[in-house]
């Protein structure tokens, strides 16, 4: 699919991963929609409605995101992409002076970061599905955001490794019903990437991921996100897949001791 006149839903488009997403395909010739809980009023201002256009919603709320898919039907006509960045990474122990996780941070992060985006994708396929498709029959491509925390996630962080392994989980199930309809679902899985999220980890911890990434040896830069997924809502047969973009980092057992 061509960047150029797509257009864009991006869920957690106000900051972060979401903004140098929303940045890049613009720049390329897209239009876009920001799904978000926060407006950024200077994203809004540089590129104007033409380009750019923000709805307020909970991912967890059906009516919200109902509503923020007929604003951006009824402003651009279609939507094309789908990328969810949206999501919480509170750290917490299983068990912590406090006595036992309790069951509600559990459930809200999966809540947020897996049934939330599920929410999204289920709702803007039936959109997708309506699209005229191109030369190749697509007619669209949602491209989720994972962790690489689903696949080795430093201690703390068990609510959130379970809703990123949560989005890889069914990506491949949902990618065979959706081929059908000419839609391809795609992952990726950032390492460690400098975010307002990751601003806020000490700085021992950056010091220890940054050690064991073997190259380049540094946090991943927004731009970088925002260029693969450039690359897969124009690479057709990317398709069911999660691609890790971490600099070969595999987190060790015990992160902060080394």
């Amino acid at each position: 699919m061509e960047i150029k006149d797509c257009v864009a839903l991006i869920t957690g488009g106000s900051s972060g991963l979401g903004a140098a997403a929303l940045e890049y395909l613009v720049q390329q010739g897209a239009r876009a929609v920001i799904l978000d809980i926060q407006e950024n009023k200077d994203l809004l201002d540089k590129y104007g409605e033409k380009k750019v256009i923000f709805t307020q919603a909970d991912v967890t709320k059906e009516d919200q995101v109902g509503e923020s898919i007929d604003k951006a039907i009824k402003h651009f006509g279609r939507i094309n992409v789908l990328i969810n960045c949206s999501g919480i990474g509170n750290p917490k122990m299983l068990l912590d002076k406090k006595g036992p996780m309790p069951l509600h941070f559990f459930s809200r992060v999966i809540d947020i970061n897996l049934v939330g985006n599920f929410n999204v994708i289920r709702l803007v396929v039936e959109q997708m599905a309506k699209n005229v498709p191109n030369q190749e029959g697509e007619r669209g491509i949602i491209i989720n955001t994972a962790s690489i925390g689903a696949f080795e996630g430093p201690e703390g962080q068990i609510a959130y490794a379970a809703s990123k392994a949560g989005l890889i989980g069914m990506m491949l199930p949902m990618a065979k019903e959706c081929a059908p309809h000419g839609i391809r679902i795609m992952t990726v899985a950032p390492g460690p990437i400098r975010t307002p999220m990751q601003d806020k980890m000490p700085d021992k911890a950056e010091a220890c991921f940054v050690r064991f990434t073997p190259f380049p040896p540094r946090f991943g830069k927004p731009s970088e996100f925002a260029m693969l997924t450039g690359h897969i809502i124009e690479n057709p047969m990317l398709n069911g897949e999660c691609i890790r973009l971490d600099g070969a980092l595999r987190v060790p057992y015990n992160l902060m001791k080394g």
